[in-house]
């Protein structure tokens, strides 16, 4: 893998023309368009679910008063839309294993 332990676009797309047979460009397209078609329903608001691997889940939080632990000054934190992964219980026991 590459530095610091991540693992890239491009190092997928390797994978793939090593282990499918897919042409490197073929490769790196694939990789691509799933990335996309994830990026895409999630932009939509639906949730992403990769049975085995898990699912990523959009939340709506609400608007709610904060404070800054230095001064401890109230602040109002703005409502927002937050990104969640949650993975499945397979995924859980390989890291787990690991």
């Amino acid at each position: 893998m590459a530095s610091e332990d991540t693992l890239t676009r491009a190092e997928i797309a390797e994978h793939l023309n090593r282990q499918v047979g897919l042409s490197r460009a073929d490769s790196a397209h694939l990789v691509e368009q799933v990335l996309d078609l994830v990026a895409d329903a999630l932009e939509k608001g639906e949730n992403v679910k990769i049975s085995g691997f898990g699912t990523f889940v959009l939340r709506d939080k609400n608007e709610r008063v904060g404070r800054n632990p230095k001064t401890g000054i109230e602040v109002p934190i703005t409502s927002r839309r937050v990104l969640t992964f949650r993975p499945s219980q397979a995924l859980r026991d390989r890291v787990a294993g690991a």
